[in-house]
């Protein structure tokens, strides 16, 4: 759909942690991108690739060249390479896309295998005269068992194409399956993979609105986690930006307050907490910030995995349970994708066990501050909205090889205040949003204990006026794991986006970092200047 900042009134061992201690180290090396070309128009982005196996790929094509000018799906088959059978040491999702020069706005982005989301994102926008193109990729090894059988999909970019939206996008996408061996084994992957979104990418307005699958699933689960991908659209595309209903109309900007969160729900009983990423694509606030670079993650979406070991015993028993989704504070709308993953217990048929922790308790109680006053023709300052909640999930599963305790503790914290100074001839607003979680499991079984620790920090700092604007962008995730024989591992990505656009002038840079307790680092600054790419800096590549 169309994305534009709207008035009313005008104006890599963070995947080795993926599964926490389920996964073995591999002997995967660093995936370093091409470095862009100074001088060039196209697409820049400074995103470290999936790590790779040194074994010798399959790849299977999903679509080649498909034309995107239409808001019809795209159907394709897949069937598994019988060249690389399972199990694998690695499954990646590559995608290629371009979009014809012209004008266009950015659209979103989704493929899905078995109704099973398996990449989202959103395309870039085109110039009169530049037609970008740019390369995504995806770690779907989590979705192995899907992918070990035959299966219908199909891909979804919604695009008009007329006389005057003459941008036509076109993609082709891919996977590639690296075969297990000796120095490359697979790794401990999911059992079953199923969505909870059905045919696609599923609609939530308000907070009451739920994506939602009833299931019955098999009785010998060992764990359980959920994908979620919530992205904002419409008028929810620039939630951060949002005030109170009560002064939307004097500060000319949307409704429902700036605070978003999704929310996980087992039969009802809250099972999970998501931060909302605030993804800005490419013709958001304003288009000449994002060209070459878009921001964190625009082109490629990281889902939030949430982890429903604790309820594993409630969901093997065999009854019908429904998993559902939603976004607090929805409010015109959230696309929204769940993909379910369960991990059985190969040496029983029916585990027994219990949930005996659950403190995550009702919806969050938002803090609201408002300090605006109106003389005249001018409006000025402050509003904020803050909300924080610490709450601990456990479980334990009695299995085939002994009893399996799941212990997480999550903290939460959200806080967004805007400054605005109005008149009648000009428009400024400020904005500091700082959301942060910080989730700490525990795993106790027959070999001990394991703690894994998550910090995920989302700031978000604008500076808008309309024909003056600076914003940066940040995600930080720092990983920290103790396996029972007391080895330490740790990882930390940093991606930081930070342009800005004059009525003369615009500019941009990005700053990204992985690096590793293995020794692994990979650091990348792009900069721009005028959407030609005018630096890059790498400060270690090994």
């Amino acid at each position: 759909m169309p994305r534009f900042f709207s008035r009313p009134n005008g104006a890599v061992l963070m995947l080795l942690l993926g599964l926490a201690a389920a996964r073995p180290v591999l002997a995967d090396s660093l995936n370093q991108p091409p470095a862009p070309v100074i001088g060039s128009r196209n697409v820049a982005t400074a995103d470290l690739l999936v790590s790779q196996p040194t074994t010798t790929p399959c790849t299977v094509t999903l679509f080649s060249q498909q034309e995107f000018a239409d808001f019809d799906a795209k159907p394709f088959s897949y069937t598994p390479p019988a060249a690389c059978p399972g199990p694998w040491s690695k499954v990646v999702f590559e995608g290629d896309f371009s979009v014809t020069a012209g004008v266009q706005y950015d659209r979103t982005a989704q493929i899905f295998i078995g109704n099973v989301n398996v990449f989202y994102g959103t395309t870039a926008e085109p110039q009169s005269n530049v037609s970008p193109s740019w390369h995504v990729e995806r770690d779907l090894t989590d979705y192995s068992a899907l992918l070990a059988s035959s299966q219908s999909g199909f891909a979804s970019i919604g695009n008009i194409v007329n006389s005057t939206y003459t941008g036509i996008i076109y993609g082709t996408a891919s996977l590639v399956f690296y075969p297990a061996d000796p120095a490359n084994p697979a790794p401990s992957t999911p059992d079953v993979v199923i969505p909870i979104n059905a045919g696609g990418a599923t609609t939530l307005s308000t907070t009451s609105s739920q994506m939602a699958q009833t299931l019955t699933l098999p009785t010998n689960i060992e764990n359980a986690w959920l994908d979620v991908i919530a992205q904002s659209q419409s008028g929810d595309e620039f939630w951060y930006t949002c005030v109170p209903d009560d002064l939307s109309d004097e500060l000319q900007s949307c409704g429902g307050t700036a605070f978003r969160e999704v929310e996980v729900s087992i039969d009802g009983q809250p099972a999970g907490v998501a931060p909302v990423y605030p993804w800005i694509y490419t013709g958001g606030l304003n288009p000449r910030l994002w060209v070459p670079t878009p921001g964190a993650q625009t082109l490629n979406f990281d889902p939030y995995r949430v982890d429903l070991s604790p309820f594993a015993a409630m969901l093997s028993n065999g009854a019908a349970h429904t998993v559902a989704l939603s976004v607090y504070g929805a409010n015109g709308y959230f696309l929204a994708t769940g993909t379910l993953m369960l991990k059985l217990d190969a040496g029983s048929s029916q585990i027994s066990g219990a949930l005996t922790s659950d403190t995550i308790g009702g919806a969050p109680d938002p803090i609201v501050k408002e300090n605006i006053k109106s003389a005249g023709a001018k409006t000025s300052g402050t509003v904020s909205v803050s909300a924080s909640r610490s709450f601990t999930l456990a479980g334990y599963v009695d299995t085939s090889h002994g009893r399996v305790t799941t212990s997480i503790a999550q903290t939460i914290g959200f806080s967004n205040q805007q400054t605005f100074d109005i008149t009648a001839t000009s428009y400024s607003q400020d904005i500091q949003q700082a959301s942060a979680v910080t989730t700490t499991t525990t795993v106790t079984d027959s070999s001990g204990t394991s703690t894994t620790t998550r910090k995920l920090s989302l700031p978000l700092t604008i500076n808008y006026m309309p024909t003056d604007s600076s914003i940066q962008q940040q995600f930080v995730d720092l990983r920290s794991q103790q396996l029972a024989d007391g080895s330490t591992r740790s990882s930390k990505r940093s991606n930081t986006v930070a342009p800005s656009a004059t009525v003369a002038q615009y500019g941009s840079s990005q700053h990204y970092v992985y690096t590793d307790s293995s020794g692994a680092c990979y650091d990348r600054t792009i900069s721009s200047t005028q959407g030609y790419v005018s630096g890059v800096t790498d400060r270690c590549t090994h």
